[in-house]
């Protein structure tokens, strides 16, 4: 049996790099599944996400109110539930914070912050009218981040987010566990996801490298794992966690 067989999951970011990966292995794992990106392109290259699974994609913005409900109601048109939420839309405009436009603060709130709160919201309303099936109506599982919990260097905005997102999810996960709902995060380390730019500068991975007691950096693929774990049945009793996928980053 495959472990989200009968399952309808919404994942968000889904075009590219980790999204990429968790739409994959929901896929592989017999999910019903609606992706959500603002873009179908590929960052790191190669057909679209949604055309290489076969499943129907939504372009759409989480920092939309209209978007995020609209994502949810056609996530669940074809089951009538929403069986899992993944929040992994983000964006990452780096600079220290005397260096940070309001522009791009504003920007990085609204997706990366913003965009949980509307997607969890939507995902919440729909998840409270399902029958509980294993004991739980739903499961939302938050992409979060080693920077939310300390600082991120010359990344001030990036890092604000993700410590917002650790706090929803576990403000999430008290107000609705009476309801059945489940919300957990998943904080992954430095991942290369094989995208361009910033995340890539040699100052960054050396730092990178640094940091991590395991011997390799992270990939897509490693937090895609720990998702699906969250978003599977195999995960009782666990909720307001922030499970790192970070090799070792935090335990230094």
């Amino acid at each position: 049996m495959r472990r989200l067989a009968g399952k309808t999951a919404l994942v968000t970011g889904a075009s590219s790099g980790i999204g990429r990966a968790i739409a994959r292995k929901f896929a592989d794992e017999g999910a019903t599944l609606l992706l959500m990106d603002v873009t179908e392109t590929v960052r790191e290259g190669g057909e679209p996400t949604h055309r290489v699974l076969g499943v129907p994609f939504f372009q759409g913005d989480v920092s939309s109110e209209a978007d995020a409900e609209e994502a949810v109601r056609r996530a669940a048109a074809p089951t009538g539930r929403l069986d899992v939420l993944v929040n992994d839309a983000v964006i990452n405009l780096g600079g220290k914070l005397a260096d940070t436009n309001l522009d791009d603060w504003n920007r990085s709130l609204a997706v990366n912050l913003t965009g949980v709160f509307l997607m969890c919201r939507a995902a919440i309303r729909r998840m409270q009218s399902q029958e509980i099936r294993n004991e739980v109506r739903g499961r939302i599982v938050n992409i979060s981040s080693q920077h939310g919990m300390i600082a991120a260097p010359e990344n001030a905005a990036y890092g604000v987010t993700k410590a917002g997102v650790v706090y929803l999810t576990r403000q999430v996960a008290v107000d609705y566990a009476k309801d059945g709902i489940v919300c957990n995060a998943v904080a992954p380390g430095k991942i290369l996801t094989g995208k361009t730019g910033r995340a890539i500068e040699p100052r960054w991975i050396d730092y990178s490298h640094a940091r991590t007691p395991l011997p390799r950096l992270g990939r897509s693929e490693d937090v895609a794992n720990a998702v699906l774990f969250l978003a599977s049945d195999e995960s009782t009793f666990i909720t307001g966690e922030n499970l790192m996928v970070d090799g070792g980053w935090m335990a230094g």
